[in-house]
């Protein structure tokens, strides 16, 4: 029969290696346990000590009832609950009974009441430390029975609560610390406890810097993998050690994805680190920043696996959704799904009353998150979503996600280790390098307490083993019980490029190594890295051959591949020339050839932003404009046309249109702040009435049209074209069909004279221009579309209008404006079949959306640089870039 003992040990790494080494050793009959735990255990019945989730829910619970007097201000704010936890942990740990200690202060009667309340709202069985150690005090008869000897390792420190029970139970039973080379703390010597010493390691001691905290964790990663792989130690006598883990953590989870080996978080990786986590934090993004497509399509796809009312909608639903839609309220969202048809959905049914139900519930926002949870979330999701809300505030559940933490799966006894210091200086190994050395970052500061200041109870009382003081004491350990070698590490600069101070722990020799950031390390951690250290073997790489290639081409000032050179009669090339174009894109054409290619080609876009806009771009603020007008001449030609209409008239219908697309541009585009937006509809609907009451020729009888679509353009309402908009638009003499919307048409009432206008809401040019060198090519081939479609016969007058300046300027004469156009068309098509799909006068410009694929300030350097080149190749394509 084995007799029982026990071991005490500090945290979960201790608690799993000296099980290990127990198991290994078969010892029979071996308790290890954390002293806390050895207190409840001995306290008896289901006794046990408080944990974080409960204490959080009891708080959350309970502070909203609690008169708190000068506090009653700060109940409901965000950081309360858990600045009520440090406070309660911190005066549970020192021992300081707040009852009885009430009546010296106001704020410590509130915290007194706070904690009764707590302390009420928790399971019976769940006790403080000074009610633990009262109770297992009492039952001190049991101890021989329960734990045999025991025998506390790798412990630095006790907190004042524990340390009457401990002297106790040394009465009883026989207790041996085991403090090893570790510093023996002066309340220890007053008792009968056998305090077992041990010399201090002399580990190899090696100091270096490095450029900042992601070039720390990088050498850290490269210190492991090299001593592993000389077999110098096995990856269980690897430590890697911060005090302030958390500042790292995310540079080693993505530089563990890289080099292939396992590395232990001790202390636990984000839970956004996992899917689930994932689904949980997009359902928080929703409810605490409100409605948009891009976050339901997060939530979607993160979603659509398990099972809940998002699996409910058939695959591939997203698509039914407008891609330039922001979809930002719950009103948006709306008159989207009462649009849509059975027809619209991938399954031909009908899914628009459950996707309104989901919207329903994430448009009651975080006030509704414990429900909306339940409803949306399943299995482990769910859970994670249930602690988030009992660990933080509803209103900052995002937050909250973000610093939860779970087991990362890795087995931490045969893994290298990240993890705290105060795991380190509990559970050595032979290896270790501390990371984040610096002055304020290691030792900690030391701040008073933000319920109890130090006036009200002294920090010293408070809080008797200080951060500060701990990091210390973690140090000395780490240096004394690691047995090879111990780096010290320390970045010179901060993210932000601020330097940082050296610690006051690193006064002395060692001196110090200046590790570069672009150094060739003896041993790289990754494929990665291993390639950066080799750059003769990555130049034989083909993705390094054709990138040293591009950068070589780009760099020189003949035209290259690079540049937009490709091979005559190129199929992509002669496929985007074969299409109907619109006046857009032949102005692209004319301008930026590579763009052209790079747009209707290669199908590249520029990547949308995310954020709401402050205030409409120049381009949207025309669409608005136009959407408006278009709206406006329909409600007049309903009553009377706009040739009869007065302008109060004409006021009014300015006024009912801007309300209906005010409604539909919510649904679809982003909308900028309220009373930004109040002011751009103001704008808008100046410059509508401008244009409909500009005061020149009126035609008699005139129909007004708005948005007119032409050469097969699909139109924009139910009212009926003067034409058949499916006809085909040639332009004559260039191989080019062309099609779009005329933004407005006025045809009188015999048919015989049109007037095409189009509307320009920037400012006025400073002359009268004719194609402007390309940019304007609306007004002529528009004109040519009108004569087209309604017949010779028709004479067509085409202008264009500035209603912010209210001037309108015609264009003299269409027809040989036509055969210019085409002359430049045709010298465009033929460069372009030729091979010659390079820059033009737009490229890289500040309208130039795709300039981002070119090299950087392209406009000041790479578009210089190749300028002649590029005009030569283009030849008489570049003569409409000088056309007035």
């Amino acid at each position: 029969m084995h007799q029982r003992h026990t071991v005490v040990v500090h945290g979960r790494l201790a608690m799993r290696e000296h099980r290990l080494s127990a198991a290994r050793k078969r010892l029979h009959g071996l308790q290890i346990m954390t002293f806390e735990h050895l207190a409840a255990r001995l306290a008896g019945g289901l006794s046990r000590p408080v944990d974080e989730g409960t204490l959080r829910a009891a708080i959350r619970t309970v502070l909203p009832k609690v008169e708190l007097g000068e506090l009653d201000g700060l109940k409901s704010l965000p950081g309360m609950v858990t600045a009520v936890v440090d406070t309660l942990r911190k005066a549970w740990r020192a021992g300081i009974d707040l009852q009885a200690r009430a009546p010296e202060h106001p704020r410590l009667a509130s915290i007194a009441k706070l904690e009764a309340s707590v302390l009420a709202a928790m399971p019976p069985a769940m006790m403080r430390p000074t009610d633990l150690v009262a109770t297992a005090i009492g039952r001190l008869n049991y101890v021989e029975a329960l734990f045999g000897p025991i025998e506390i390792v790798g412990i630095t420190e006790l907190s004042p609560c524990w340390r009457p029970l401990l002297h106790a139970i040394a009465e009883r039973v026989p207790v041996r610390w085991t403090a090893g080379p570790r510093r023996i703390p002066e309340w220890l010597h007053r008792g009968v406890i056998d305090v077992e010493r041990g010399q201090p390691h002399k580990p190899e001691i090696v100091a270096v810097s490095t450029a900042t905290t992601y070039h720390e964790a990088i050498e850290a990663m490269r210190w492991a993998r090299q001593l592993v792989a000389s077999g110098k130690a096995d990856p269980a006598e690897i430590a890697i050690a911060s005090v302030t883990p958390a500042d790292y953590d995310d540079h080693f989870l993505a530089l563990r994805a890289d080099s292939n080996f396992d590395l232990h978080f001790v202390h636990g990786v984000k839970i956004t680190a996992c899917r689930e986590g994932q689904a949980a934090a997009a359902l928080a993004d929703i409810l605490v920043r409100g409605l948009s497509q891009t976050r339901m399509r997060r939530l979607a796809a993160l979603l659509a696996v398990y099972s809940g009312p998002f699996q409910e909608l058939p695959e591939g639903w997203m698509r039914i959704l407008p891609a330039d839609a922001p979809l930002a309220s719950a009103q948006a969202w709306t008159h989207l799904l009462d649009r849509l048809t059975a027809a619209d959905w991938p399954d031909e049914v009908d899914h628009g009353s459950a996707l309104r139900e989901i919207i329903l519930l994430l448009s009651q926002g975080v006030a509704a998150a414990e429900a909306v949870g339940e409803n949306l979330l399943r299995g482990r999701s769910l859970a994670i979503w249930r602690k988030a809300l009992v660990v933080g505030s509803v209103a900052s559940v995002d937050q909250t996600l973000e610093t939860l933490k779970q087991d990362d799966g890795v087995d931490a006894c045969v893994s290298i280790a990240w993890m705290p210091a105060s795991a380190l200086a509990a559970s050595p190994r032979r290896f270790a390098r501390l990371l984040g050395l610096n002055s304020s970052r290691w030792p900690r500061g030391i701040s008073e307490d933000r319920l109890l200041s130090d006036h009200i109870i002294s920090s010293a009382e408070l809080d008797p083993l200080p951060v500060g003081s701990a990091d210390r004491r973690d140090f000395a350990t780490i240096l004394a019980t690691s047995e090879r070698q111990v780096v010290l590490s320390r970045a010179r600069r901060d993210s932000d490029g601020r330097l940082l101070g050296r610690s006051t722990l690193l006064q002395g020799p060692p001196d110090e190594i200046y590790l570069r950031r672009n150094r060739v390390p003896e041993h790289a951690f990754s494929e990665t890295d291993r390639m950066m250290a080799r750059p003769q073997e990555f130049r034989a790489l083909p993705q390094a051959v054709a990138a040293a290639t591009c950068w070589r081409n780009w760099l020189r000032e003949e035209l290259t591949p690079h540049d937009g050179v490709v091979r005559a009669d190129h199929p992509v090339v002669r496929a985007i020339l074969e299409r109907t174009q619109s006046a857009s894109s032949l102005r692209q054409l004319l301008r930026n050839p590579l763009g052209f290619v790079w747009h209707y080609g290669l199908r590249w876009r520029a990547p949308e932003s995310t954020n709401d806009p402050l205030v409409l771009d120049p381009l949207e603020m025309g669409d608005l404009v136009h959407l408006t007008l278009d709206r406006t001449l329909r409600i007049l030609e309903v009553n009377g046309g706009l040739a009869a209409a007065t302008a109060l008239q004409i006021a009014d219908a300015v006024a009912g249109a801007t309300a209906q697309v005010t409604e539909i541009w919510a649904t679809e585009r982003a909308v900028p702040p309220r009373v930004i937006w109040r002011r751009t509809l103001d704008e808008t609907r100046q410059l509508s009435r401008r244009a409909l009451t500009f005061g020149d020729e009126r035609l008699p009888g005139t129909r007004a049209f708005g948005e007119v679509p032409f050469g097969g353009a699909v139109p924009k309402s139910d009212v009926a074209p003067p034409w058949i908009a499916a006809a085909s638009v040639q332009i004559p003499e260039s191989g080019f069909r062309i099609a779009g919307y005329i933004d407005r048409l006025d045809i009188s009432a015999d048919g015989r004279r049109a007037l095409v206008r189009d509307y320009k809401t920037g400012k006025k040019p400073a002359d009268n221009i004719v194609l402007d060198g390309g940019r304007e090519l609306q007004r002529c081939l528009y004109a040519f579309a009108a004569k087209a479609m309604l017949g010779d016969e028709v004479e067509i007058s085409a202008s264009l209008l500035y209603p912010r300046d209210e001037i309108d300027l015609r264009l003299d004469n269409p027809e040989a404006t036509l055969v210019e156009i085409a002359g430049y068309l045709r010298a465009a098509r033929a460069n372009l079949l030729s091979g010659g799909a390079v820059l033009g006068i737009d490229t890289g410009g500040s309208y130039d959306d795709l300039a981002l694929a070119l090299p950087a300030n392209a406009a000041a350097t790479y578009c210089k640089r190749k300028a002649a080149a590029a005009t030569t190749r283009l030849g008489d394509a570049t003569q409409v870039w000088d056309a007035p």
